[in-house]
């Protein structure tokens, strides 16, 4: 028998030559799209662009079974799980916001190293040198915030309309972990700009390890978190290998044990669509089927560019990511706390079993006994999440209807009400206040910027009002070209007269050019001295003695304080 040589490879020019070069191009670009796609070839993308219904076999569900892509996506979904509600697409918001963390995050990876020396330089040099580096962490910094709220949010709705129920008890469980492990990845980030809010914000958030029983293991995960006694170098860097590489895979491995355990059981339906004790998710008929090519794709594609638009305008024009002045240590900022979505634990180390006994006039049980921190920063937190993750398997309700849930749902309202309550109870508005002088100062201008005051009156205002002269509140006159400082000059004096613990107290106001675009604000308090039987104390002339406080800040033209 002959050998036969293959078939030469045919050349582009012997294509033009047999089909001409406007066939030539059209099966090229056909064959990319088709590969591009996994399977949907260029036809079958302008039947879909105009609407057209799909032949059969059906080449819109290749993608799918050949695809790497979408060969865990479900091919089509139930019509009633395609609107808004039941689900407000907190998953999928969730998810996107994953995946935009993940780009800005590699992208500020270039620009930064985790080490105490450069940290804050590098942060400063990003959004100062770098183009477009302040944008990225705003947008990185904001959807973090806003992938917390997702998931949350998300968690929440899942227990409300009763879709951790049979079969997706497992599925409730994953969440819950993955919750757990967004909270810690917003957490590591929080310590890289080596700034003043991230290092006390972690300082206080490293601290709640420590009471972990026994008092040595305690010690010991404080330690590990840190890298020594106190964050430094060792911490930063620890934090920085958490944030970037362990965490992130950890989120991303269970995601998909999650999300695999959603399609395998399916998107649950609203309550109200399916029969009590029935789940009927993966039943689907077909004139309820929505293909996910090219319905649900295209709403996804349009949630995906809303959010990447809200974040972008969002960074752009109305958020800040804050810095503040360089990491010190020695100086621990007034009415610091941890980030937002760790307040509510600040507020059970506050401890309101101990506080309702105080407002009761009643004794404390002895320390040996009832250990605050150790029950209410570790104990109870752990009994709470153990109780979320096997929630499902205690809940023997079959019905998934609302009327038919109601000590689930006021429960559920009850948690909500009372994670509020707590969180309230960790902001520096409950429960802790320093001298009244302090206050006042630091109501008016903080040396950093404040928690619950922000930057301060005093920078709000702009700097063309910034009038020099000495202001006396006993006897105010501010410049009448200048409304935004008479307006602070007249919050101050009522602060400051209206203060029970600053008696007959007044405020001198002295505002001093120092040098060209520069300018140096200065409050001081007096008020009378009390003895230890609330009278006034006196000098050897009989004359009342006064206490007196005293803050200076410098404003320049051009900082970006409130108009200045």
């Amino acid at each position: 028998m002959a050998l036969r040589w293959p078939e030469p490879i045919p050349t582009l020019q012997k294509e033009v030559q047999q089909y001409g070069w406007r066939r030539v191009i059209f099966m090229h670009l056909d064959e990319l799209v088709t590969r591009v796609t996994a399977g949907i070839p260029l036809t079958e993308v302008r039947n879909i662009i105009r609407g057209e219904p799909p032949p059969r076999p059906n080449p819109r569900v290749k993608p799918h079974t050949e695809g790497f892509i979408l060969h865990i996506k479900p091919s089509f979904y139930h019509e009633a799980v395609t609107r808004l509600y039941p689900t407000f697409r907190l998953g999928l918001l969730s998810f996107y916001l994953f995946l935009i963390e993940t780009i800005t995050g590699i992208f500020l990876m270039i620009f930064y190293t985790p080490s105490p020396l450069v940290a804050y330089e590098n942060m400063l040099r990003i959004l100062n040198n770098v183009p477009f580096g302040q944008l990225m962490r705003d947008v990185h910094r904001l959807g973090a915030e806003a992938m917390v709220v997702a998931v949350m949010l998300h968690m929440l709705r899942t227990f409300f309309t009763a879709s951790y129920k049979r079969p997706r008890q497992f599925t409730w469980a994953t969440g819950v972990i993955l919750l757990v492990f967004t909270l810690f990845l917003s957490f590591s980030g929080y310590l890289l700009p080596w700034d003043q809010l991230s290092y006390w914000a972690v300082t206080i958030g490293t601290s709640m390890a420590e009471a972990t029983p026994p008092p040595a293991l305690g010690r010991i995960v404080n330690l590990i978190l840190r890298g020594a006694p106190d964050i430094g170098a060792a911490g930063l860097l620890r934090f920085y290998l958490l944030h970037v590489i362990f965490l992130p895979l950890l989120l991303f491995f269970i995601f998909f044990v999650h999300y695999y355990k959603v399609v395998r059981h399916g998107l649950s339906l609203p309550p109200e669509v399916e029969a009590v004790g029935d789940d009927t998710a993966r039943k689907v008929p077909p004139e309820k089927r929505v293909p996910y090519i090219p319905d649900i794709a295209i709403q996804e594609a349009l949630w995906g560019i809303g959010l990447i638009a809200f974040l972008v305008i969002g960074a752009a024009f109305f958020y800040d990511a804050p810095l503040e002045q360089h990491a010190d240590p020695l100086n621990t900022p007034l009415h610091t706390t941890a980030p937002w979505y760790f307040l509510w634990l600040q507020g059970l180390l506050k401890d309101p079993f101990l506080l309702a006994l105080d407002r009761l006039g009643l004794p404390r049980p002895p320390s040996t006994i009832y250990n605050s921190k150790m029950i209410m920063g570790v104990i109870l937190p752990g009994l709470i999440l153990f109780f979320l993750l096997i929630m499902p398997y205690l809940d023997f309700n079959i019905s998934r209807r609302y009327s038919h849930r109601r000590k689930a749902l006021v429960a559920g309202l009850v948690g909500v009400s009372a994670w509020t309550l707590l969180t309230y109870m960790g902001t520096p508005a409950f429960a802790v206040t320093s001298s009244a002088d302090v206050e006042v100062l630091q109501e008016f201008m903080p040396l950093n910027p404040d928690p619950l005051f922000g930057e301060g009156k005093v920078r709000t205002i702009p700097y063309e009002q910034l009038v020099p002269g000495t202001y006396d509140t006993r006897s105010l006159q501010p410049p009448a070209d200048a409304p935004r400082l008479a307006r602070v000059l007249e919050d101050l004096k009522r602060r400051v007269e209206t203060d029970p613990h600053l008696p007959q107290g007044y405020a001198i106001v002295r505002i001093s050019e120092v040098q060209a675009g520069l300018k140096r604000f200065e409050i001081t308090l007096r008020w009378l001295k009390l003895d230890e039987h609330h009278q006034p104390v006196r000098d050897e002339q009989g004359n009342p003695v006064f206490q007196e406080a005293k803050r200076a800040i410098y404003l320049h033209r051009d900082s970006t304080h409130g108009g200045g």
